[in-house]
């Protein structure tokens, strides 16, 4: 974990730096991509194919911010939080696409976690294997009550300390607040009996706003909650609700 910032929009880097770092991320960014891509179509039958592919996705998204000029904060406090979290659904609220690749940044590598994904994509040849290999969740949007099945049986089966992250938005949201949440992972933990570990983003869309390709520099805060138990004696839309209110109070604060 690096210094806190007072100013997430100061950049971590003077800009002659950071025009050489985009260079070498320009030059060697597409190898690097094929070596993450290619290397599960040889490697993921063989034993602890999963641990240590996980840790090079990992450095892999760190390396990348670190070209791109972001730093990523979390206190040691939530990283240790992190580290012995099990039993969990990961929700996070998403404001930009640098959000997946600050969580796999931040995140402690005893912590064990992935996304679930649109079918497509794993449909894909280059990246189905990979993908699979990594243990992402499949999801068949085209049916609400096939995915949450779906997505429930995979939680159910996953490692105590492995969890799936899911965005309760559902998409990025482009309003100064967080967007409306939607039910799955309220009811993915009810269904499992896993609790809920909210995550808050915060800035990310500073440095990457809607319409933007390259970002800028600068850092990003990363704010873990503490796990969020549903109440079985309340409906499923109090705890959506009640999920939403503690991530506000955070995101509204910071």
């Amino acid at each position: 974990m690096t210094q806190q910032s007072d100013n997430p929009r100061q950049a971590i880097a003077p800009y002659p730096v950071r025009l050489i770092k985009l260079a070498v991320l320009l030059l060697l960014g597409p190898f690097y991509f094929l070596y993450i891509g290619f290397v599960p179509l040889i490697c993921a039958r063989k034993k602890g194919f999963r641990g240590w592919y996980w840790r090079s996705v990992k450095r892999a998204c760190s390396r990348l911010l670190w070209l791109l000029g972001v730093r990523v904060e979390m206190s040691e406090a939530d990283q240790q939080a992190l580290a012995e979290d099990t039993d969990s659904v990961i929700v996070i609220n998403h404001r930009s696409h640098l959000d997946g690749f600050t969580l796999m940044d931040v995140v402690p590598d005893e912590k064990w976690f992935t996304f679930a994904a649109k079918k497509e994509l794993c449909d894909a040849k280059l990246l189905s294997t990979g993908f699979k290999g990594a243990g992402l969740v499949e999801i068949d949007r085209n049916s609400g009550s096939v995915a949450m099945g779906t997505l429930s049986r995979a939680v159910s089966e996953m490692p105590a300390r492995r969890s799936v992250v899911l965005f309760p938005e559902g998409t990025r949201t482009a309003t100064e607040s967080l967007g409306a949440f939607k039910a799955g992972a309220v009811l993915v933990a009810r269904e499992t009996g896993r609790s809920i570990r909210p995550i808050v983003i915060l800035d990310s869309d500073v440095l990457l706003p809607r319409g933007k390709h390259v970002p800028k520099s600068g850092t990003i805060r990363v704010v873990a909650l503490e796990p969020f138990v549903c109440d079985m004696s309340a409906t499923v839309d109090e705890d959506v609700a009640r999920l939403r209110a503690a991530m506000l109070a955070v995101f509204e604060r910071s």
